[in-house]
Formats: C-alpha cells, structure tokens, sequence
C-alpha cells in the first residue's frame, strides 16, 4: 500500500514514516500543503495522511482542493486542535477520520488500517490468491502450515502482486509503485527483490510463482 504523508515537522515526519515502513507502507513525504496537492494530483496513493497545521496551505485547505479536483483517496487528518467545531470542519472539508497530536503509533496503524478498508475498492487485512495467504497486519506470507514474514520492498512486492493476480507489471512500473518515481535506486533493485521473492515462494512450497516475461515484465501466477 502506498500512503502519502504530509507533515512539517520534520523530526515527526521522519519517526512516522519510519514507522509505517518498517510495517509494510510505501510512503512519500511532503513538507507542506501546497506539495501534498501536487503529490496527490500526480501520484497513485491507496491513503493519505495530512496535518492540519502546514505552511504555504494548510491540510484542510489542502484536502478541500484535492476534492475539489476529484481526488477521492480517502484521509486522516492530524491536529493538535481538539475541538468539536475544528473536528467537524476536518469532516465537512472531506476527512475520513480525525487523530489529534499526541498519538500512539498503535492507534495510527490500527487507524491507516481501518482508511485502508473503507476504500472504494475493498481490500481485506488478509489477502487470499490460491494457495496464498498475506496477513497485511503481520507481514507473513502463509502456504499451508508454512510461512514467512516479508519486509520492507519485499513484502510491498508481494502485496502488490496478490492483489492484482496475473497482472503483467513492467519493471518501471514496478519501480515506480514500489520504490516511488522519485527514487534515485538503480532499476537493477527490481530483479534482485524478485529473485529473493521468487526464492521464498520456492521454500514455501506453493503453487505459484512470479513468472518471468522477457523483455516484458512479472507476473504473479500458478504454476504450469
């Protein structure tokens, strides 16, 4: 899943990324509202979470454009502005949910979970494709009574391709999805976490594989 975050503290932003990577998000990070605007009309994001309190735009000024544009990708909105009115401002301006500062990082990722769910397009914590079972909130990827917990690239791979079965990615968009169309990684990064994942399906035991296209891309499908 790739989240986008929009803080301007920078000491807070780099914690919380830190945190929603290290449980399986891609996450790209703006400083203030007027860039999380131009992130949000540019790039594909699965959820966004915007401070309220920003520079140059606020995040409600922010989230009212991007309604306003037909982005429909939903938010939580943070804010150390605990009020009824500034709650219900939050909402009207287009916000799925509301986290006031200061606030567990339990409570954020149970919250992004729950965003993640209320998407248009549901997609469930446990993601099922034939003998595969990826438990979003743990990270582990089960075959049977075998199982292995991804991270970082590898889990974000994985996650991509069980949801999205037989789909033929190219590797740039692979690069693009996983890694962010701002990475400076070489376009190599790909084969080698393909290689690695191909390797645990292998020791699962499965009944799939990423296929291989020459020239073309990867795919996620049952063995032949």
């Amino acid at each position: 899943m790739k989240l986008l975050f929009a803080e301007d503290d920078r000491d807070l932003s780099t914690a919380v990324r830190t945190l929603l990577e290290r449980n399986g998000y891609m996450v790209d990070t703006v400083y203030d509202g007027a860039e999380a605007v131009d992130y949000a009309l540019e790039g594909e994001y699965d959820g966004m979470i915007l401070d309220w309190m920003m520079p140059v735009r606020d995040g409600v000024e922010a989230l009212r454009e991007m309604r306003s544009k037909g982005i429909r990708t939903p938010c939580i909105l943070l804010t150390a502005r605990d009020a009824v009115e500034d709650r219900v401002t939050g909402l009207d301006a287009g916000a799925d949910d509301y986290l006031p500062k200061p606030f567990n990082g339990k409570e954020l990722l149970a919250r992004v979970r729950a965003m993640l769910r209320r998407r248009e397009t549901y997609v469930p914590d446990v993601i099922v494709w034939e003998d595969l079972q990826l438990d979003k909130s743990s990270c582990e990827l089960h075959c049977g009574q075998n199982s292995t917990r991804l991270a970082g690239k590898l889990y974000q791979l994985m996650e991509l391709f069980m949801e999205n079965p037989k789909h033929l990615f190219s590797v740039q968009q692979l690069m693009d999805r996983v890694w962010g169309w701002e990475s400076e990684a070489e376009i190599n990064v790909v084969w080698v976490n393909i290689s690695q994942l191909r390797k645990k399906l292998a020791e699962l035991q499965t009944v799939t594989e990423i296929r291989v296209h020459r020239g073309t891309g990867y795919s996620l499908e049952r063995q032949s």
